[in-house]
Parts: structure tokens; sequence; C-alpha cells
């Protein structure tokens, strides 16, 4: 969302991101992982295999070796001599999830109203919540360390850190003036040219455009992260959808609320005042009507992306989630970062330069019937927890409720896996790698203790996280960083 309300697919041709298979991981974080054999048959399984078809019952799903050796029946898969096996009746198994809106960073606590808005980055904490919550592969949309995001990208694959695969974004392409303190102004297009230019160089595989960047930065940006090889998203105020589709953007984030195209007091270049009449804008937007159908159809005829980010706009309602909802992100968070919080969740009930909880509650509806309609007429729509907003998103808990969102939002259970794998596969250029189960695919799998298929809130309690093969063990964890979130 837009950081003074945050607080706190015909693809473009362009090279996809190179993978290496990662090392094995360091004997330090052996007391984390559950299940590392090199051949293994989990039996009985519900499966979404991530294709957006129904549930398959019965299944079995044969690891052999980091790979998805064999798919299909119980009764029928043959199981290689030797294998482990393990009977998951009961149990449902989805694809890795692909995260894409992530953070490794937190807003600090003390950052509200009037406060200097400052990100602390999450490098202990962040990438095992990810992993624990089923996500595999991440992308970090907007960084404030991105060399430490890069080194962190290093150690997961050289198996000395637990955590995602990571696509690393560049710093914010920001504007003036900037809400976070660490991120930087671009002084013109050659300083977004230079800006793209270097991170790409040091490893930096997508890019994030910000809320001030002015036209000529976001073009200049985009076209160098192009000419990289790289794509650029964009959470815009200052320049709207329509104009930076036509300058080739590739993704958008968040939806409608960040869409200033059509408030009557926008003017060219210039990012309007986020307040009560912001808000009442977008509440009356039809999306039926030919402003919204005319945004679809340039969306889907320039093969823009969409992401999904609704659990951060719930975040802005003071009473949802339910804080029983947050038990998990309680445990997570540091007593302080908890405490600052519930005061941010009480105070936004009150501050005038926030919408209301009715407005907030009327736009997250909007946004939803949105994302609908875009995903009904073809639109490629991918999804994140953008762990940012007033502090009650945080990593892989934050994606949970994502997940339970897209399904409030009319998505099928099935639907809703999808836009989590095989959507942001696509995205991505590794749909010949991840994002469904099908044999031949990498072993990126995800493990829920229940029926998932008939209550969407069993992704909340995954057991065993498989990547490349290797069973993590989500509980712990969860566990080895309980209580630090929001600090480190």
């Amino acid at each position: 969302m837009q950081l003074t309300m945050k607080l706190a697919i015909a693809i473009l041709t362009l090279p996809s991101v190179a993978y290496a298979a990662s090392a094995p991981p360091a004997p330090s974080l052996t007391p984390l992982i559950r299940i590392n054999v090199p051949t293994v048959a989990l039996t009985h399984v519900t499966l979404f295999d991530g294709s957006e078809g129904a549930a398959k019952h019965d299944q079995t799903v044969v690891i052999d070796h980091g790979k998805l050796a064999a798919v299909g029946p119980t009764a029928s898969v043959a199981i290689p001599p030797g294998a482990s096996v393990l009977d998951e009746s009961g149990k449902t198994l989805l694809p890795g999830l692909i995260g894409m809106h992530e953070h490794l960073f937190y807003i600090s606590a003390g950052g509200g109203p009037g406060h200097l808005l400052l990100g602390t980055e999450q490098a202990e904490s962040a990438p095992r919540l990810y992993l624990a919550a089923g996500i595999t592969t991440a992308r970090t949309t907007g960084a404030i360390e991105p060399a430490t995001d890069l080194a962190l990208k290093r150690a997961i694959e050289q198996g000395t850190q637990a955590g995602p695969d990571l696509d690393v974004t560049g710093p914010y392409l920001d504007g003036r003036p900037n809400a976070i303190l660490q991120n930087q102004s671009l002084a013109g297009p050659d300083d977004a040219r230079e800006t793209v230019d270097y991170w790409s160089k040091r490893g930096a595989t997508s890019f994030k455009a910000y809320t001030y960047i002015t036209p000529a930065e976001l073009k200049a940006a985009i076209d160098e992260a192009h000419a990289h090889g790289a794509k650029l998203t964009g959470h815009l105020c200052s320049v709207g959808y329509t104009e930076a589709i036509q300058m080739g953007i590739d993704n958008l984030e968040h939806g409608l609320p960040e869409d200033k195209e059509f408030d009557s007091r926008k003017k060219p270049g210039v990012c309007p005042a986020a307040d009560a009449q912001a808000g009442h804008s977008i509440v009356a937007l039809d999306v039926h009507g030919p402003e919204i159908q005319g945004l679809i159809h340039t969306m889907i005829s320039h093969h823009v992306a969409l992401t999904s980010t609704l659990a951060v706009y719930e975040n802005f309602e003071p009473e949802e989630p339910s804080l029983d909802a947050l038990q998990g992100t309680k445990s997570a968070l540091s007593p302080t970062s908890w405490s600052e919080f519930l005061k941010l969740r009480d105070l936004i009930k009150q501050h005038p330069r926030y919408q209301s909880p009715e407005t907030m509650a009327q736009i997250l509806r909007k946004e939803m019937e949105f994302e609908r309609e875009f995903v009904r007429q073809g639109g490629l729509l991918m999804a994140g927890c953008d762990p940012t907003g007033i502090g009650g998103v945080v990593a892989g808990y934050g994606d949970q409720r994502e997940m339970e969102l897209l399904v409030q939002a009319g998505f099928s259970p099935s639907e809703s896996v999808a836009i989590y794998s095989s959507h942001a596969a696509k995205y991505l250029g590794r749909e010949n790698m991840i994002g469904t189960v099908v044999p031949g695919m990498r072993a990126d799998l995800l493990l829920l203790d229940g029926d998932f298929e008939h209550d969407v809130s069993i992704i909340r309690k995954p057991e065993i996280v498989f990547k490349e093969g290797i069973g993590w063990d989500s509980a712990k964890l969860q566990a080895s960083v309980a209580g630090i979130a929001g600090q480190r």
C-alpha cells in the first residue's frame, strides 16, 4: 500500500533467472530438518497440483534426489525399493508456494504517525518464517538493504542459511518526498538508469518503482531493467497505471487502491493526497464500468501481471483479523514490536490521516472484486503478503492470511493455490521447474496437517516443507526464531 497509508501472459521475451541447485544444508541446520533421504514417497495425500484443477484424492508423490519422480493415485504409483514411505492420510499436499511481494525487512517499532519510518532488516527471522509457511521461492519486492538480501540469497544457495530461493529486487526506485528514510530519492532519469545498472551487475534480478518516481525516471528504469534481462514492477502513485503500462512495466503491485489515475485531483507526475476523499473515490469505482474495464483490457493486452496483497489492506481494519487469528504473528514478533502494533491498531481508528474502518473494509472488498474480474478475463494474478503496514503482517504468517483472503475474495482453493504457485512461476519464467506438482519438476512441496480442500484455515498448519526434496520441519523453523521478528 502507499506508505503514507502503510506506515509503518505472454511475458516479455527476456532471459529468465538462472537458479543453480542449492548446496546440501550445513550441519548446523540439521535440527530443523525432518526428512533428508534420497527417495521418499508421500502416500494417501489430497493433492492440489497448482494447475487450478480440482483436488485429487488418495495420491502418492515420489521424491527422488530432489525431483518429483512420480505423481498419481496411490493404487497405481510404483514406489521404488528402498524409498522411505510416509502415510499422510488426512493431509494435504500443495506445490511449494511462490511469494511475489515479500520483504526481508519490517517497519521498526515506534514508526507510527508523525515519526520517521525506518525498516529493520530481518536477516535472521524472515527467511525461516517464509520457509516454515511453505514459501519455497520469494521475490523481495523492494529492498532497504539490497546488499544484505543478496548475501542472504547466496547463503541460502550455499546451504549455510535456511530460507526460500530469492529473486532479489534492487533498492526502491523512488522520488521525493521519500516515506522510508533509508530509501534513495532518484535525482533524475540518468540516476534511475545508473541505479538499475549498478544493482543488476551485483545480482539483483528484478526492480520496483515506488510512489513518487517521476514519469521520466520510471521510463528510464524500465528500459534499463529490460536491457539487463530483468523485470520491473511498481507500487505507483505519481504515475498512473495506464501510463506505466504504456512505458512497458511488467507488473503492478496491490491493485486499485494504488492507481490514482481515477482520482479527480490527479495531476501529471504528481501523487495526490492519501486521505478520506481518495478512499471514497476508490469505493465509488465500478469494476464493470468503462474505466476499470479499460484498465483490465490494457493490462492484459500488454501482458502486465498483478500482485495481490490483500493481507496488508486488511491490516488497516482495526478489528481484522481478530487477535485470535494473530497468535502466530504474536509468537513471532518481539514483545516490543507486538506492543507497538497493538498501539497502532488502536490509533488507526482515530487518526484523520487514514480511512475509517468502514471505508477500509469497502476498499478491501473492491480490490477483491477487481482481482476476480482481472482473472476472469485472463489476467495473470500472483500474490504475496507485503509485511509492512502497521505491523500485523509478518513474513510467512501474512502469506497464510493472504491465502485465506484469496478464498474469501471468491477464488476456489485450487485457484488460490495456483495464484501462489504456477502463476508466479510463469511470470518468473520458471514454469518448467517449479509451481506445479508433476513428474520432472523440482521437489518443492508444502504438506499441511489437515483437509485444506474444505477448510482453508488449514494453511495455518504447515507440517513439512520440501525444498529440493529436503523436508524442513515447519514448527522447528518457527520456534528457532520465535520472539525476534521485528528486531532481526
